[in-house]
Parts: structure tokens; sequence; C-alpha cells
């Protein structure tokens, strides 16, 4: 009898493909497939794969909304499956990538398109359009909400790895969270892993750096389910789910259920310390999400609050960036530093300008640069790798950090032998020579200070 019921709404879905223009769906273990166009609220168009029971009609629906990224991946169609087989038919989309960049996305827009998705879903024979909502994963948690507080049409709201803080925090606690996992302890993580983030907003180059989501959380009136993975390492599953309850009770909200899954990471795959995904979903999630959209209103007519995952640490807001500190400041101080120690270094052949000895001078231009390059290096390899593995650590620093942090250290001892131990007097110095001397000062205080700040010579 399946079988034949299956075929049938193959079979159908065939015949509105010829009469209607719609792609033909695909069965498989008991779930159809079909690929569908619909438009934004822009007048643009995007596609989107809709996942259903086979024969399915009148069944409640979800639409997927994307995590950071600039698309889809094997990770939506593996949950749209798991709704599939739940009884409920999910549409996963490809998300919008125009204008969409690590320095500029706009959650507003991403939202909007959300609502889109929404309203093609509600309108196919699959599903019943007054119990079609939101999912949203990571970065969809903080759209999806700001999706469904704009719809009356959105029936629910489901979150995977939601924050309920704003961005930077959140990616600056994800980075002290990888390198405590490593083993990484001192001021690679004090300095390095929030001093890099903190430039990067003050550049304007972290998009939604300091987006809110509390206000938004405050103003759904649909049933939420919120589900963090007890080992989620980029987003803190514990002040997560915390801020969301401090949200909802804030206004009297009781439709909700928050729950902290087991053995899951940031999407609700099972993983073994956090970082690492096997294959599938944990254990219960996919049944959890099922069970609660067919139990509505039921299933949400009281709070449901887990235990909060338990964290290393708290996530910590981020400080504003000073003028003192800002990105052009940092620039303007390696500008003073390259013009000291350029000029120092392009007046080497004049032999009347020679120091009485040359040995300080040269070690600390050169472990200076060192010094720069390498933490320059270092700095956009933790930014932009998610490695969570750093070699060899002595000390709690991983080796070539030790190692830049020795180089500052001969800096410093080169510049206080410069300082202390060169003759200045006219016998022994000329104008010249002397010029050289206060620039290669200037050049290696600049240094001492740029170090100071980015950690090289912190503990």
């Amino acid at each position: 009898m399946f079988s034949i019921v299956r075929r049938i709404a193959v079979l159908t879905a065939m015949i509105a493909a010829v009469c209607y223009g719609t792609p033909a769906a695909y069965a498989q273990d008991g779930t159809t497939t079909v690929d569908i166009t619909f438009s934004r609220g822009d007048g643009t168009t995007t596609t989107g794969t809709v996942h259903a029971p086979a024969g399915a009609t009148g069944r409640p629906g979800v639409v997927l909304v994307h995590g950071s990224g600039d698309g889809r991946s094997s990770h939506y169609d593996l949950t749209a499956d798991a709704f599939a087989r739940s009884g409920i038919v999910a549409l996963s989309y490809d998300k919008r990538t125009e204008g969409y960049t690590p320095a500029h996305r706009d959650y507003s827009l991403l939202a909007d398109d959300a609502l889109a998705g929404l309203a093609a879903l509600r309108s196919r024979p699959e599903v019943d359009p007054a119990r079609v909502g939101l999912w949203g994963l990571s970065e969809g948690g903080w759209v999806a909400p700001l999706a469904a507080s704009r719809s009356a049409e959105a029936a629910f709201l489901i979150t995977i790895g939601a924050n309920s803080g704003p961005p930077a925090a959140q990616q600056a606690w994800a980075n002290e969270t990888r390198f405590g996992a490593g083993g990484v302890r001192g001021s690679m993580v004090d300095v390095l892993a929030r001093n890099g983030v903190r430039q990067l907003v003050g550049a304007g180059m972290f998009a939604q750096a300091d987006y809110d989501p509390i206000p938004v959380l405050q103003k759904i009136t649909q049933p939420v389910l919120a589900i963090w993975g007890d080992k989620d390492r980029l987003t803190p599953p514990g002040d997560s789910l915390r801020g969301f309850q401090a949200a909802f009770d804030g206004v009297g909200k009781r439709n909700y259920t928050l729950v902290t899954l087991p053995g899951a990471q940031h999407g609700g795959q099972p993983t073994t310390d956090g970082f690492d995904r096997l294959p599938g979903l944990a254990p219960g999630y996919g049944e959890l999400m099922g069970e609660w959209i067919t139990g509505l209103p039921h299933s949400a007519s009281v709070p449901r609050v887990d235990l909060p995952a338990a964290q290393g640490h708290p996530v910590r807001d981020l400080d504003a960036v000073a003028r003192w500190e800002s990105a052009p400041a940092n620039l303007l101080l390696l500008a003073v530093i390259a013009l000291a120690f350029g000029g120092y270094a392009l007046t080497g052949t004049v032999r009347a300008w020679q120091l009485p000895d040359r040995r300080p001078a040269r070690i600390l231009l050169s472990t200076a640069v060192i010094g720069i390059v390498g933490t320059v290096v270092q700095l956009g390899y933790i930014l932009m790798s998610r490695a969570t593995s750093f070699g060899p650590l002595l000390l709690g620093r991983t080796l070539p950090w030790l190692a830049l942090q020795i180089v500052a250290v001969c800096a410093v001892v080169a510049l206080g032998y410069l300082v202390v131990r060169t003759p200045r007097s006219p016998a022994t110095m000329s104008k010249g020579a002397w010029t050289r001397w206060a620039v290669s000062v200037v050049g290696g205080t600049g240094f001492v200070l740029w170090a100071i700040y980015w950690g090289l010579l912190l503990p």
C-alpha cells in the first residue's frame, strides 16, 4: 500500500511539472524532494528544495534559515530529511550571497528572505499553511527570530546553536574556547583572541558586530523551541539558554521550550569533543523537533527549561576600541616604526654616521621586524582558521608564539643596551651618528609599545 501511495505521489508531481512548469518530485525511502523557485521581497528570485513525506497533504512545514556562510550545505539536507521523516515538510533554500561578506551582511534583508520562503512553503499543497514555521541555525538564530517577530503567518520558531548576545562577543568567546581546548593560555588568549576581534569591529570589518537579539526575542509571540548542544564550542550554550529564558520571562512569555541536547555540537550533530562532527544528527534531535511541532500547541503550553550546559568560561562583553588603540593609531605607530628603522638602515652606508657599536641597533631592527611580521601572521591564522590543535606547547604557549615572545625580549634588551651603553659625546659620535641613534631608539620604543599591546611582552 505504501509503495502504491508513493508512486501516486511521484506521478502527481510529474503531472504538475508538465502542466505548471514546476520540477518533478523525486521519491526516496518514504520522502520526496522537489526543487522550486520563488520570489524574494526585493523582486529577485532564489531556488530551494522541498523535502516532504511521500504523499503528504496538509502537513506542518518548516523553513530552514541558514547559519553563516554563503550557501546551502549537506547539513541542511540532512536536517530537512529528518523533518520529512518525522512527517513535516521542510524547505531548504539558496541563501542570498549578493552583498554578503565578513564586513557586511543585513540581518533584516535575510529575515525578509526567510519570510519569502515561508510564503512559498505555505502555498505548497503538501502543507497546512496555518502550521508552517521557521528554523534557524547559528547566525540563523539571529535571523529567524527577527523574521518571526515580523510575521503573523509564522506558526512557530525553532533555533539550534542560537546566541542571546551580540556576534562579536560570541566570536571572542569561541576564540577563547578554541585556545583553551588546545591547552593554550596566557597572553595569546587574553590579547590576541579578543583584541583581534575588537580591531575588526573598530575598523568596521565585522558585520553586525553589536547586534542585540534580546529586544527581538521579547517580541516573539509564537511558540519557541530553542536547542543547544551541550558540547557547543561556537556558541556559549549555557549563557545563551539563560539569556533566552530571561528574555522570555521578562515579558511574561510562557510558550517556550529550552533544551540542552546531550552529545551534540553546534549544529546538532554528534561529536566527541564539540569540535569534530560525526555523521548524522545527534540521537533524539530530529525526533525532539518532530514531536514538538506535531504536538503544538500543547507541546509548548508551559515553559520547559533544561539545565544549561556547562561552559569553560562565561561570555565577556567586548570593550569598544579606544582612539589610542584604533586601527589608524596602530597603523600610525607601525608607520613610525617603519620610517625610523628604514631611515636607520638607509643611512648605514655613510661611514661618518656609524655608531660606535652597531650590533645593538642591528639586533633591535631585525628582532622588531620579525616580531611584527610574525605576530601579524599569527593573528591572521587565528582569525581565519578553525584549527583546534596548535602543535607542541611549552608553558601554555605555542612554539611560534613563544619564539615571538623571545624575539620581543631580545628587542627590549637591545633597546636598553642601545640607550644605556652607547656613548653620545661629540668626541665619539657625529651629528649624523647621533641622529641614527635617535631614530633607532624611537623605532625601538614604538615596537615595545606595540608588542605590549599585542601581548608579546605579557605573560
